[in-house]
């Protein structure tokens, strides 16, 4: 099995007007499920299911049961919509002890679509990194899984992320990229600030700007990188490692990023 799809969206999650990212992920958690199920001897506990995982460690330390309550209700009314069964679990890592639980690991090394909402980028990265947690989801991804994070879940993902003290590695799913999220609440200053917001970048990362309810997902890894598609009403801006000008693409479109 190939590595799966990776989605990284911008914020303002899980709300009307987010439908077109949250279809679009679940569609590639389909591809992941056929191919689990393919592999899977003898039948799977499971029943079938498309199994989504919620991975609320980015809220941690505001109200994780929120975040569950709305990734929740959001997924299983558009899987409704698609006509899909999934199922959909909780990883209840919030911090780094828990990132260590080997329930909620095992539950992620299983997964179809692990999903992990916005709060705070260094909680999440912190708890991600050389843990068994990290190490769960970067199996998954590794043999089909599809990997979505939003906001500060999208930061986490990436090479690079900030913290209020600077920056600082996040679990490299996505290399030498780190995210600005809620790009459209700032405007162009999203574009020209977004070095400074993420409080310093290392040497060869670029910054992928990305407006609320929009996401891009990885394609193809071809010579010049990896292939993604912009999905969503908004837009996107990539700015790559040393360049001053943005390359721009919205819904439908597609732009590369590195490997």
């Amino acid at each position: 099995m190939t590595q799966g799809t990776i989605g990284l969206h911008g914020g303002g999650e899980l709300i009307r007007g987010d439908e077109p990212f949250l279809r679009a992920i679940l569609v590639e958690a389909a591809t992941a499920t056929v191919a689990r199920l393919a592999a899977c001897v003898p039948a799977p506990a499971d029943g079938g299911r498309t199994i989504v995982v919620v991975l609320p460690v980015a809220a941690g330390g505001e109200r994780p049961e929120l975040a569950v309550a709305n990734a929740r209700a959001a997924l299983g009314r558009i899987a409704n919509e698609l006509g899909m069964t999934v199922q959909v679990r909780v990883a209840e890592v919030v911090d780094r002890r828990t990132a260590e639980d080997p329930v909620a690991a095992a539950m992620l090394a299983g997964a179809d679509l692990v999903y992990l909402p916005g709060g705070d980028p260094e909680r999440a990265a912190r708890a991600l990194l050389t843990s068994a947690a990290g190490r769960s989801l970067l199996a998954a991804h590794a043999r089909g899984a599809t990997i979505a994070g939003a906001s500060a879940g999208a930061m986490a993902l990436c090479a690079w992320t900030w913290t209020p003290a600077g920056g600082m590695p996040g679990l490299g799913l996505v290399p030498r990229v780190a995210v600005a999220p809620h790009a459209d609440r700032h405007a162009d200053e999203a574009l020209a600030d977004a070095r400074r917001r993420l409080g310093g970048l290392a040497p060869g990362i670029g910054v992928i700007a990305l407006d609320e309810r929009t996401g891009i997902l990885s394609g193809r890894t071809a010579a010049a990188g990896r292939r993604w598609r912009v999905v969503g009403p908004g837009r996107e801006a990539w700015i790559a490692p040393g360049a001053t000008t943005a390359i721009i693409a919205r819904d439908g479109e597609a732009l590369v990023l590195p490997g």
